[in-house]
């Protein structure tokens, strides 16, 4: 005996009413397809002049909601200008952009990988920090006030980019000329804690330090000299 495809409905009648009714579906299924695009692009070099990136800058500039946009990232860094235009694309992009550190993410290639919507890392893979590097030429009062803009700049780049995966310490630490190395343990680490709320790096504690305090003599030995403990007696 064949079973209907659908659960007729529950209602009250009578055995002959439910052979005479139609028996109509509990439910309907309506089903519509929309277009999603996955593009795919590879920084697997040096990141160089920022001409050589208008077609990834284009199509993070003109994709949709519903697009897929993955960043596979073994790159040493390269050109600052050009990583934070790619940078302030992502920002501006309406799709959503993945970034996946594939074997190493230096310099500016560490900055990309921290834009994306999503972070992906690999097993074996490393992130490294640091200072800027770069030239100048002219007198030497334009010399000092192009160092000192630029040195602003970057680090607002760093503050904007980088927190809270790294800290206002660890920022600090770049900036006077520290490299910072993270290990695909540490880069999960960090994003988990971000990922619950906490702090990318717990702050350490700080231990204590007893200040030594002059004292007298007198006070010496009755800091050294144990009180003795009250005798037993009967109460007065």
């Amino acid at each position: 005996m064949s079973q209907p495809r659908y659960p007729a409905p529950l209602h009250g009648g009578s055995d002959d009413d439910d052979d005479d009714a139609v028996k109509l579906p509990a439910f309907r299924r309506y089903e519509s397809q929309g277009v999603i695009r996955q593009i795919s692009y590879y920084l697997s070099g040096e990141i160089v002049e920022p001409i050589q990136y208008t077609d990834l800058l284009y199509t993070l500039r003109t994709a949709s909601a519903t697009d897929l946009i993955f960043l596979h990232l073994n790159t040493p860094g390269g050109n600052f200008d050009t990583g934070l235009q790619i940078i302030n694309n992502i920002a501006a992009s309406d799709a959503h952009v993945i970034t996946i550190l594939e074997a190493r993410a230096y310099s500016m290639g560490a900055l990309i990988f921290l834009a994306g919507d999503e972070l992906i890392v690999h097993d074996t893979c490393q992130l490294m920090f640091h200072n800027y590097s770069s030239a100048s030429i002219g007198k030497g009062n334009e010399q000092a006030a192009q160092v000192m803009a630029s040195r602003k700049w970057f680090d607002k780049v760093m503050r904007n980019v980088c927190r809270p995966f790294l800290s206002d310490q660890e920022l600090e630490r770049i900036s006077k000329g520290e490299d910072i190395w993270l290990d695909t343990d540490d880069i999960r680490r960090r994003l988990l804690h971000i990922q619950k709320g906490e702090p990318a790096v717990k702050p350490k504690a700080a231990s204590a330090k007893v200040k030594p305090v002059a004292v007298s003599e007198g006070e010496a030995d009755s800091v050294a000299k144990p009180a003795s403990k009250p005798r037993k007696g009967k109460p007065a």
